[in-house]
């Protein structure tokens, strides 16, 4: 029974040349003469060679007598066993990952799938469907609707005249030499409703394209494309017109409630200048493109305002009072949300945050103390500085000698003497 990391017998001159080659440890059993070491195959010449003919061992003391000049460095010599390793090139440890398996293994394979297939964390911005982009869509100019349906019904009424259909007064104001009328004759009806039918699908076809205003065309509920001219027009009356309002638009919306980062009720108001500028996601992508814009307002403004606190009383700190920062923020945060509907984001600015009725007294008193403590900091800050001015000038000029008593006690009344008349 062999090792299963074993693969073949092979003399053991040849495996000791071999590992040397390598650069590996390997069993040498007795030495060949230097001829016939030079003669030997390689190791994989050999291991091929036994595969091949479906032998145990390609050379051994047991062999067979024959004069096949590749057998006969092996007679008589020793055999030991090849390690796996050695016919093939060295292949470095795989260092293990943090789940203890090896990259390559076969343990790690359904890990590294599962990996590729797990959403990643956090939110994702919507994607719109790349399929659906505007494009123009079949439209002609008014003119030739006009001509089609005014020659259509031109048609209908030389068939009305040549069944002696047509007034007597119509005759008389083309012209035209009365017919006797017989009826309408079989031959009559196809040419009627061929033209009938021209005219009115080149009369029904035509409409009025608004500066500002564009038509997305659907056919059996598939987009057929996207009309933006204007003036007379003719689109096909079996498409579904829907017209949409393409120009810069902007809305203000209501007192909306929000928290900071303190957790403190707030009422904003935004202002949002905003386009659409691709009407096939506009009208198909969502069900009311204004509606949904007016939800990701208010779920941005909640994210962006819930980052910063609305007040720094007592320190130098970015709040929400920067209302350029917060409406950068607000404004790339609700592009991006609004992308895949067809909507251009040029601006979101908040234009008053305040705080809830049911905290704005408590907050208002807060805000009040802030400023008056920051007032007296500066008011002392000033006074201390005059007092030390002052005392300075006196001893350095040689006017007054005051020890340490003398000192402080001149501090003192100065700095009561100062401070008095600045808070007058």
């Amino acid at each position: 029974m062999h090792d299963p990391d074993t693969l073949v017998y092979v003399p053991a001159p040849q495996l000791a040349d071999a590992a040397d080659d390598r650069g590996e440890p390997g069993t040498r059993g007795p030495e060949l003469p230097q001829g016939d070491r030079e003669a030997a195959p390689a190791v994989a010449d050999i291991v091929a060679q036994a595969v091949a003919r479906g032998m145990p061992d390609g050379a051994g003391p047991e062999g067979d007598d024959g004069d096949d000049p590749e057998d006969a460095p092996g007679r008589g010599l020793a055999v030991t066993d090849v390690p796996v390793h050695l016919p093939f090139p060295p292949v470095a440890a795989r260092a293990p990952r943090p789940g203890g398996a090896p990259a390559g293994s076969p343990a790690a394979a359904p890990a590294a799938r599962r990996s590729a297939t797990r959403p990643a964390p956090g939110r994702r911005v919507p994607r719109g469907d790349d399929r659906l982009r505007e494009h123009h869509g079949p439209v002609l100019p008014g003119w030739v609707g006009v001509a089609v349906g005014g020659l259509a019904l031109a048609g209908c009424l030389a068939v009305f005249w040549r069944a002696g259909a047509l007034p007597g007064v119509f005759e008389a104001a083309a012209g035209a030499t009365p017919r006797p009328y017989h009826g309408l004759r079989p031959t009559h009806w196809p040419p009627l409703a061929f033209l009938g039918i021209v005219a009115l699908l080149a009369l029904g076809g035509l409409g009025r394209g608004k500066t500002g205003h564009a038509y997305v065309l659907t056919l059996f509920g598939r987009y057929r494309g996207t009309v933006r001219r204007t003036g007379l027009i003719w689109v096909s009356p079996l498409l579904l017109r829907r017209r949409v309002d393409v120009r810069l638009r902007h809305w203000r919306s209501d007192p909306m409630p929000a928290v900071d980062s303190g957790g403190l009720a707030l009422q904003v108001v935004v202002q949002v200048v905003w386009q659409v500028k691709d009407t096939a996601r506009a009208v198909l992508a969502v069900e009311d493109h204004t509606e949904y814009l007016a939800e990701q307002v208010e779920s941005a403004m909640a994210r962006v305002l819930s980052q910063l606190p609305a007040d720094a009383f007592h320190e130098d700190a970015p709040t929400l009072r920067d209302a350029e920062a917060v409406g950068d923020a607000l404004t790339r945060m609700l592009a991006a949300e609004t992308e895949a509907v067809g909507i251009e984001v040029y601006s979101a600015q908040p234009t008053r945050i305040e705080y809830a009725p049911e905290v704005a007294e408590a907050m208002r008193r807060r805000r009040v103390a802030a400023i008056d403590a920051k007032h007296r900091d500066t008011v002392l800050t000033s006074v201390v500085d005059a007092v030390d001015d002052t005392v300075h000038r006196l001893t350095s000029r040689g006017l007054v000698e005051l020890d340490d008593y003398e000192r402080k006690a001149l501090v003192k009344d100065l700095t009561v003497a100062f401070y008095t008349g600045r808070s007058e």
